[in-house]
This record gives structure tokens, sequence and C-alpha cells, in this order.
């Protein structure tokens, strides 16, 4: 008989885990297995806390220390400590979708951000060769003498100033990488220009004349500013600005460089559709677009799917004397060649490594038409 075939002894027991030949190996039953297995005794919900009932019913607002409105308190997915919709600065009017990290463990340097190499950001925002714009896009010296010019002509008028790009390629590569990052992070594709998605405002109902009292026009001037500066964007020359992140106010734009007062540094972009559409929606970063004699008509930029870097500036309370002294930037609706358009300028010299805040209450009301015409 073969060796593998002799059976065990009377009485003796295989013990696990014992060298065995590879052929004819004999394993164990279930039976023999569960005489040998410890038992685990099942614990009733709350049990493994101390009897003192089911975690997260005891988790309480790491700001107020309040644990009621559970329905409201929200749980850090890394260090399991909850927080209060509105106790948060700034407050979070819905459930986030997806992964929420409290300020202690969203900090910059915890924070995960994409990389994007050299290659990437070219691809994310479509940056074209020097060579295919040619001809459309005129050097800052080109506009530094248009400005000249503008002075001598029309000393009286403030006109918009060009923004002037880092001349390390480098440091504009980590300024768009900054931007890139953050556009990433909310789910969101870079976008210049105002779109019209299917069910929502058709382009045919962005028209000045609908404003209620009129809309201020663009001078010629200004608007070709506008269009070098969207060409400048065309060939990597962003605006010197990088997108951060802080644990009390979200994503926020610092000034990169020294920046001029009446810089443009922006137009709000995004998706448009009517007021009344939105109506139900947090209202975070939308930017009313047209107020149409006819409220149905009323319209406002909504940058939750497409944007550029005017979606991480803030907005802040100006009726403050704490809200005045941060204001830097203005935020002006203007008609461009029948259309609305909404441009934030700086409205005073801004240093570089200093935040860039627009007031948001009544934002064209302290600025008349006369001062930017």
């Amino acid at each position: 008989m073969a060796p593998s075939s002799i059976p065990p002894a009377p009485g003796s027991q295989p013990q696990l885990g014992a060298a065995e030949p590879a052929r004819g190996r004999k394993f164990r039953s279930l039976k023999e297995i569960m005489k040998v297995t410890k038992r685990v005794v099942a614990v009733e919900n709350g049990e493994e806390c101390g009897g003192g009932g089911n975690y997260y019913s005891r988790v309480a607002c790491e700001q107020c220390g309040s644990g009621e409105r559970d329905d409201e308190l929200m749980l850090c997915d890394t260090c399991d400590r909850g927080y209060h919709m509105l106790c948060l600065r700034p407050i979070v009017a819905r459930i986030p979708i997806g992964p929420w990290f409290c300020p202690a463990c969203s900090d910059d340097n915890n924070r995960p951000l994409k990389s994007f190499t050299q290659r990437k950001i070219v691809e994310f925002f479509r940056i074209q060769k020097s060579g295919e714009l040619t001809g459309k896009c005129a050097s800052p010296q080109d506009a530094k003498k248009r400005r000249r010019r503008s002075i001598v002509f029309h000393k009286k008028r403030r006109r918009l100033l060009p923004y002037i790009s880092s001349e390390d390629s480098v440091r504009r590569l980590v300024q768009m990488r900054s931007l890139a990052s953050a556009l990433t992070a909310l789910s969101m594709e870079f976008s210049n220009e105002l779109t019209y998605a299917p069910g929502m405002a058709t382009k045919l109902a962005n028209q000045a004349i609908f404003e209620d009292g009129g809309m201020q026009v663009l001078a010629k001037e200004d608007i070709e500013t506008l269009e070098l500066c969207r060409a400048m964007y065309g060939i990597g020359e962003c605006p010197p600005l990088v997108v951060t992140f802080d644990s009390c106010e979200g994503y926020t734009v610092e000034a990169d460089s020294p920046i001029k007062d009446m810089t443009f540094i922006a137009e709000y972009t995004g998706d448009v559709d009517y007021i009344k559409n939105r109506e139900q929606d947090d209202c975070d970063s939308m930017m009313t677009l047209l107020l149409a004699t006819d409220p149905s008509k009323s319209l406002v930029v909504c940058p939750d799917k497409r944007g550029n870097i005017a979606r991480f500036i803030n907005g802040i309370n100006n009726y403050t004397p704490e809200g005045r002294k941060k204001q830097n930037v203005k935020c002006v609706r203007y008609n461009i060649n029948g259309e609305c358009r909404v441009l934030l300028v700086a409205t005073r010299d801004i240093s570089k490594g200093e935040r860039l805040y627009y007031d948001y209450n009544g934002y064209e009301q302290e600025y008349p038409t006369h001062n930017f015409v």
C-alpha cells in the first residue's frame, strides 16, 4: 500500500499547518476545524463603544460642541470628527458629493491635488503655438504704446489696462498649474467664454437691451484690451495669479506679482441660465449677468461645470470697515457688442501675495458709469 494512503493512528488528531506530502494530501473536515476554532461573540450595536450607544449618535460639532441637528452634521473622511454645515467658514450649503475633509485635514500641505506636467497644462488650457497667433496678439510693448496714446487724447478717461504676465515661463506654468488643479478638484472644465448649454438660457436671451435702465457700453479701446488679454491667454501668457487653498475660505486667488490699478483681471465665465431656474440653488459663486425689465428674462452666470480663475476670486461684504479695507477688485457688467458681460478689474494697486476680493453687495451701485468710460 502506498504511504499516502496509510490511515492515521486511532485517536490521533491531525495538526493544523503540519507538513504533508504534496500528493494525496488529506484535508480536514469542517467538523474537525470547528472543534479547534475559537468562538466569537457578536457584539450588540453600541457595546463596542463602552456601552454608551452608537458612536455616530454621540458625535458633537467641533465648533459649537453640540450634537443636535445630526442631519446637518458632516463627518470628516480622514479623522471622523464632526462639523455642522452652518458652523464651517465658509458655510456648506449642501452635502458635498464624494469625500469631504474637515479644515484641519484639508490644509495646503495635506490636500491631494492632481499634478500637471507642462504638456498636460498646454492640453488643459488648449494653448496654441505662438506662430498660430502671429498678428492676432500684440506684444506688451505695443499695449504700452496704445495706453500712452490713450493718455494723450483722453486724459479724463480711465481705460482698462491689460495684465502683464510673468516673464519667467516656469512661473507661468506654476500659475496655470494651480488653476488647473483647483478646477480639476471641483470637476470643472476650463472655459474663457460664456456657454449656453441645452436646457438653460439661449444666446439670444443675453442681450444688453433687456437690461432694466440700460447698461454702460464698453469703449472701443477697452474692447481691444479685452481681446488682447484673450489672445495672450491663448498662447500661455496668463495673468500673474495663483489659486491657493485656505482651510477657512476655501479656494482663493493671490497676486503673484504687483498689479496696477484698473488692470483687467478676468472675465466671469460659465454656463448662462435664467435666475428663475436657480432660485433653489445655494448661489455659490453664481454671478448676475442681466437684470431685465421682465424678471423672467434675468440671467446669471453659473461656473459649476465650466469656468476660469474668476470662479475662485471671493466676494466680500463691503458694508464693513474690514471689507472695504480688503476689497481690491471691482465687478462691473458691460454692454460689449450688444451682449452682457461681467469683468473683474483692479480698483487699486495690488501687491504681491495679496488676496483678491470683490464686493458682492450690489457691486455696481458704488461705481457710476462716468468712472469707467
